[in-house]
């Protein structure tokens, strides 16, 4: 089973970049699950037609011990399995616990063992690698980190940092850095400094994707750019991304 966790400064693309090599992976002909740790709730949205799914706390909460795994999974898009950790309201305790205490569950459920995905996928909110956002690296839950960035220096300062602390972990035993994803954003010298970054890091470019309005098109019709708009360019472009991300898998 490949376990791998996407991380990356707010706003950078992150689930959209997920989803997308999520319904890649798919196509190849895996079952592939999906986990979003975010409080918005909203990695798995395009993956349900612009649906959200009830979030595991929030289960946990109207549940209790009669919560069953069915509920905790819902099938999306090309049959990926969807998760939502969830979080508290805004102000009322600590969002990082949501994650810690979806993964705890499932984990209870057996949803591995069960489901048996070849692909398990964290989308990780931010670039906050601390407390409950460092849950999906740590205990061999994920085994490859990958970091999303452009070239806009906030990004790439956040995508450094996300390298340290993987680093950091790395030396504990737990997920390696796999790689960084180059999501265009069309400033001045960003493959360059994309790359710089790289080198600096100790990792390489798995992938890259140029700006393109299908994006925004396909998100408006709730749907994966795969989904919505397969022949397209930028499905192209997921596709070898995700590639990438298998090769650097087995690395």
């Amino acid at each position: 089973m490949i376990k791998i966790a996407i991380y990356g400064k707010g706003g950078i693309g992150k689930s959209t970049t997920a989803s997308n090599i999520a319904v890649a992976f798919a196509e190849q002909g895996m079952k592939v699950m999906q986990i979003g740790c975010d409080p918005k709730a909203d990695s798995t949205v395009n993956l349900r037609g612009g649906k959200k799914i009830p979030t595991v706390l929030e289960l946990i909460r109207s549940r209790g011990a009669a919560l069953t795994l069915e509920e905790l999974v819902t099938p999306g898009y090309a049959g990926v399995l969807c998760v939502e950790a969830g979080g508290p309201a805004p102000g009322l305790g600590c969002a990082g616990r949501g994650i810690i205490a979806a993964i705890e569950k499932l984990k209870e459920k057996k949803a591995f063992e069960i489901y048996r995905p070849d692909a398990v996928i964290y989308d990780v909110l931010g670039d906050v690698v601390c407390g409950g956002f460092a849950m999906p690296i740590r205990e061999g839950y994920a085994e490859k980190v990958f970091v999303v960035t452009s070239g806009e220096n906030m990004a790439i300062h956040a995508a450094a940092n996300i390298a340290e602390a993987v680093s950091n972990f790395r030396s504990r035993g737990y997920a390696a850095l796999g790689g960084i994803i180059l999501n265009r954003r069309n400033v001045p010298r960003e493959d360059e400094k994309v790359a710089e970054l790289a080198s600096d890091v100790g990792s390489k470019i798995v992938g890259s994707l140029n700006f393109s309005s299908v994006v925004q098109q396909a998100e408006e019709l709730s749907r994966t750019v795969l989904e919505a708009f397969p022949e397209s360019e930028t499905a192209a472009e997921y596709r070898k991304l995700a590639s990438g991300v298998l090769a650097a898998c087995g690395e």
